[in-house]
């Protein structure tokens, strides 16, 4: 049992037409870039490989790429552009869900780690993607830094995307961590198209505590894939993890 919420089928129709500022060439490239080199050619397994955006170009640079997915109608969506021979997919939970094989990189792209909204799940992902490395392997998330020193007394969202097509917001709880991202699209005949999503938020430190939880030691950390500083103003982070080249591997 997972908390994360479960994409369907319409979603995972239109995902790559709604994300395709995340496709541009901008974005892409330095992320292929970054984990391909961190693979040191090696094989690399990427938790919630969606539609594979990020795994697909990966491939094509040669590594060879496995993924785990939540969502059938995201795998239905990734099998039009990959067959299962060319990138492997299990369907189930990144915290638990098990790929067959050691791998050098394992890797979690756009906050995805965020959809599993209990802090016991993420300490679980954390170590899932220690059991799945090779030792001396390299575990690699992308993660926003939440927006809430942004918020002044009484607010309750702070915005993300405002743009003629896309509005969007985030609402969160500093109790709980909880978070909720509401969007607003603006369809060709004029009407607009709502979705929200939710998620659990991770401050970079409890990230470092759960990785020590699983074995892990932090490499680096940088803002982003182009692998600008992170700064106490950076919005977002990408950050690896690694293996000790003397630990067991665990079943």
């Amino acid at each position: 049992m997972t908390s994360s919420d479960l994409w369907d089928a319409d979603t995972a129709e239109h995902y790559d037409e709604r994300a395709a500022e995340k496709f541009a060439p901008d974005v892409l490239d330095p992320t292929v870039a970054f984990l391909a080199a961190l693979a040191e050619g090696g094989p690399a397994l990427e938790f919630a490989v969606g539609t594979g955006r990020v795994a697909v170009p990966l491939a094509a640079r040669g590594v060879a790429v496995s993924g785990i997915e939540l969502s059938q109608p995201m795998v239905d969506q990734l099998r039009r552009k990959a067959s299962t021979e060319e990138l492997p997919v299990v369907v189930g939970d990144m915290a638990t869900t098990r790929m067959p094989g050691r791998f050098s990189l394992v890797y979690v792209v756009w906050n995805s780690i965020g959809n599993l909204r209990t802090q016991e799940e993420q300490v679980q992902c954390f170590r899932n993607a220690a059991r799945h490395l090779s030792p001396g392997g390299r575990f690699v998330i992308e993660l926003g830094v939440p927006g809430i020193r942004r918020f002044p007394p009484g607010q309750a969202a702070v915005p993300f995307a405002v743009t003629d097509q896309h509005v969007g917001f985030d609402i969160f709880d500093m109790v709980t961590q909880q978070g909720t991202s509401h969007h607003y699209h603006r369809l060709d005949d004029g009407t607009a198209r709502y979705g929200r999503s939710n998620f659990r938020y991770i401050w970079p430190a409890e990230c470092d505590l759960m990785a020590r939880l699983a074995g892990l030691t932090l490499e680096q950390r940088v803002a982003d894939w182009t692998g600008e500083p992170f700064t106490s103003e950076s919005e977002s982070h990408v950050s690896v993890w690694r293996k000790p080249l003397d630990a067991a591997d665990e079943d």
